[in-house]
């Protein structure tokens, strides 16, 4: 069976989307401008586009919305497509407050129908290869995490609206940060205690371009994050410590570099450790591993694995910062 699909936000997210459909077509695109949409739809057969999300989510065509939206967007074209009876990706963080997620939340639940968040980055290879060697117990019980992940902005960054905190509910810590929130906690559990402080170091724009954070878990474990858009070179950087290892993720691919783990394996006798290294230097499949994982959610009547309880968990500590560093991002809703 290949389910009809809407893609709702033609930018670059909404094209990666596009080319990542997995037992699914693409049916119609919209964008607030018609000729992105348009020129999406022209990449594929018998593709409309449209300016119109409540239309294109009611088609009795459409199963599957892919909702690539700005942050503002997400909660109502999201809900709007629950009502419509559609199941729902969602990019994240979902939304720009934990509030406009528990909105969400309560819509799928009327709904009855599945919505996975866009956390994409838990099916990079690297990632999921971590994942595969911590659950076979490889480096022993997990200790802590450190994470780095940026980039270096453009020309006319602090004008976009990402800048614009009305649109965006924040800046980088709400951007990429809840990226590496995320994996962290894949890795260790819920955060129980949350520290950090975000900030404004260069970009002149209301919004925070550098966000620090300590978090821990009820266990003890710890997650020293650090996300930045003032990197200037980009790059991505995860070490998962256990006490019988170590497994570091470098790169995302692309120009975060070839992506690369590497396990460090601590000997009974201590000193320079057993090291095995892979290499991922093909092209990123994480949009179609994670399209494809949807699907499967869908036939199997399976919560998805990344949902909008991972997007709230997330965006609880990004508002706990927030709160923490003076800024005052919620959006009234």
């Amino acid at each position: 069976m290949s389910h009809g699909v809407a893609i709702v936000g033609c930018g670059l997210i909404g094209r990666k989307r596009a080319a990542a459909l997995n037992r699914a077509h693409l049916v119609v695109c919209v964008d607030v401008n018609i000729d992105q949409a348009q020129q999406l739809a022209d990449t594929v057969p018998d593709a409309e586009a449209s300016a119109s999300w409540q239309a294109a989510v009611s088609r009795p065509d459409v199963d599957i919305v892919v909702v690539a939206t700005t942050n503002d967007a997400l909660v109502p074209v999201a809900c709007g497509a629950l009502a419509a009876g559609k199941h729902v990706l969602v990019e994240k963080p979902a939304g720009r407050s934990s509030a406009e997620i528990a909105a969400l939340v309560d819509a799928a639940r009327r709904g009855g129908r599945r919505v996975r968040v866009g956390f994409n980055h838990r099916y990079h290879p690297a990632l999921r290869k971590a994942r595969e060697l911590v659950d076979q117990g490889a480096v022993g019980p997990l200790m802590f995490v450190r994470a780095r992940y940026g980039h270096g902005g453009r020309l006319g960054y602090e004008r976009e609206w990402r800048a614009n905190p009305k649109v965006s509910g924040g800046g980088e810590l709400i951007d990429q940060g809840v990226h590496v929130i995320d994996l962290a906690r894949w890795f260790l559990g819920d955060f129980t205690s949350v520290d950090g402080v975000a900030t404004t170091y260069f970009w002149k724009m209301p919004v925070d371009d550098n966000a620090f954070m300590t978090l821990r878990t009820r266990e003890g474990q710890t997650a020293f994050l650090h996300v930045s858009c003032t990197e200037w070179k980009n790059m991505f950087s995860m070490e998962i410590y256990g006490r019988d290892g170590k497994l570091a993720i470098d790169g995302l691919g692309g120009s975060y570099g070839v992506e690369r783990l590497t396990w460090y394996r601590m000997l009974p006798q201590m000193g320079p450790p057993e090291t095995t290294n892979w290499e991922f230097p093909g092209a990123d499949e994480s949009w179609k591993v994670e399209f494809d994982e949807f699907v499967d959610d869908i036939h199997l009547g399976r919560a998805p694995s990344a949902g909008l309880d991972d997007a709230l968990a997330a965006l609880r500590v990004v508002e706990a910062i927030y709160r923490r560093s003076g800024y005052d991002f919620v959006p009234n809703t």
